[in-house]
């Protein structure tokens, strides 16, 4: 369905087939499109038995042209079904009905060329934590322009029965309307740019502390864990919304504030951390330590993984729709990758997908278990 951008004159290589190429080489590892030209002539022969190849493997030139002439943002809307039957089929094996959508942005720090006055690519993106899948990417040149982004990346999902979570720089009235109107509900964290409502916020759950929480209907859970010679404990507290908080009447569906508590001993050293929220969830403690817990999932689950197996933030490209068009190929292959239930490492199914046609046919068409 993805309109061709280029001239008919020599046309040579079918569309469909550069960008399915394009796909399974970042599966397998290729950075940019030198190594997507050079992974395809190494497997000419298995190519040319799944696409159309008439006049041979595309070169690098091919790849990188039609890659910068994609516009971006039909590039990532032609991937919507194939999403939208990846998230029901990871809803149906994982039993989660409400997802957690992270909305967060991520810098690629070295896509900048101050040469030509362009900025480092600042990509906001939206992750269903529970299904590890990157839902929509919108990109911008600065991180400051992360409250414009947000809205546009959030029109391109489904929101409905979704919890969507967002850091205080997104925690504006505007953004937590339309996640309501969507049929979905907010989590919102909150600093102090937040002025009043923060301050309140702050003022009203400390002040119910001096009674323990008595008698206003709030809930407490808390959680422990050990690992990698950490001990962290949370405690997660919610309560219903008092009436008269100031600002309250300016977010639509505001049901609940609550406050996540991080405990952390690592060498011996000891630290706190206190965390504060809004939310149009009904006091259902569990599923906002849910909630909470699973924004952290974008950071820890895929921009972890971005920079640490896809080597995204050294990478030098650096045209406009070029460098987009490659952030989502990035995106979109770990949700591919994500989705295979084994307990191999990305980097692992990355080389697997190298070293074996078989299984990277069953990544690409989700048939691996």
């Amino acid at each position: 369905q993805l309109e061709d951008p280029r001239s008919s004159i020599n046309r040579r290589h079918p569309l469909s087939s550069v960008l399915v190429i394009a796909i399974m080489a970042v599966i397998a590892g290729a950075n940019g499109p030198t190594a997507i030209a050079q992974w395809a002539r190494m497997k000419e022969s298995f190519l040319k038995n799944w696409l159309p190849l008439p006049h041979g493997i595309p070169s690098k030139d091919v790849f990188r042209r039609v890659l910068m002439a994609l516009k971006p943002e039909a590039f990532q809307a032609c991937f919507a079904e194939w999403l939208a039957s990846l998230r029901a089929r990871a809803a149906e094996a994982t039993g989660v009905e409400r997802p957690t959508l992270a909305v967060d942005g991520k810098t690629l720090r070295r896509s900048h060329d101050r040469g030509k006055g362009l900025g480092a690519l600042h990509a906001v993106s939206v992750w269903a934590s529970e299904y590890g899948l990157t839902l929509a990417q919108v990109a911008t040149d600065e991180k400051s322009n992360e409250i414009t982004a947000i809205p546009q990346a959030l029109e391109l999902v489904d929101l409905k029965g979704a919890i969507v979570t967002i850091d205080a720089m997104g925690a504006q009235a505007a953004i937590a309307e339309q996640v309501v109107e969507g049929g979905g509900d907010y989590v919102l964290a909150l600093k102090g740019n937040q002025g009043t409502l923060y301050e309140a916020t702050v003022e009203y759950i400390e002040e119910q502390s001096k009674n323990d929480y008595r008698g206003i209907g709030a809930r407490r859970w808390e959680t422990k864990e050990t690992a990698h010679g950490r001990t962290e404990s949370r405690t997660y507290i919610q309560m219903p919304a008092p009436k008269d908080l100031p600002g309250a009447g300016r977010w639509a569906g505001l049901l609940s504030v609550g406050m996540a508590i991080l405990h952390s001993i690592r060498g011996g050293r000891e630290t706190f951390e206190v965390r504060y929220f809004i939310s149009s969830l009904p006091v259902k403690v569990k599923q906002f330590a849910r909630a909470v817990r699973n924004h952290w999932g974008i950071e820890n689950t895929c921009h972890w993984c971005l920079d640490v197996t896809y080597r995204e933030d050294e990478s030098r490209i650096r045209e406009v729709h070029l460098r987009e068009n490659f952030a989502w190929l990035n995106r979109f292959s770990l949700s591919l990758l994500k989705q295979d239930r084994s307990k191999a490492s990305i980097a692992m199914k990355r080389r697997a997908c190298s070293w074996n046609e078989n299984y990277m046919l069953e990544v690409l068409t989700g048939t691996t278990n």
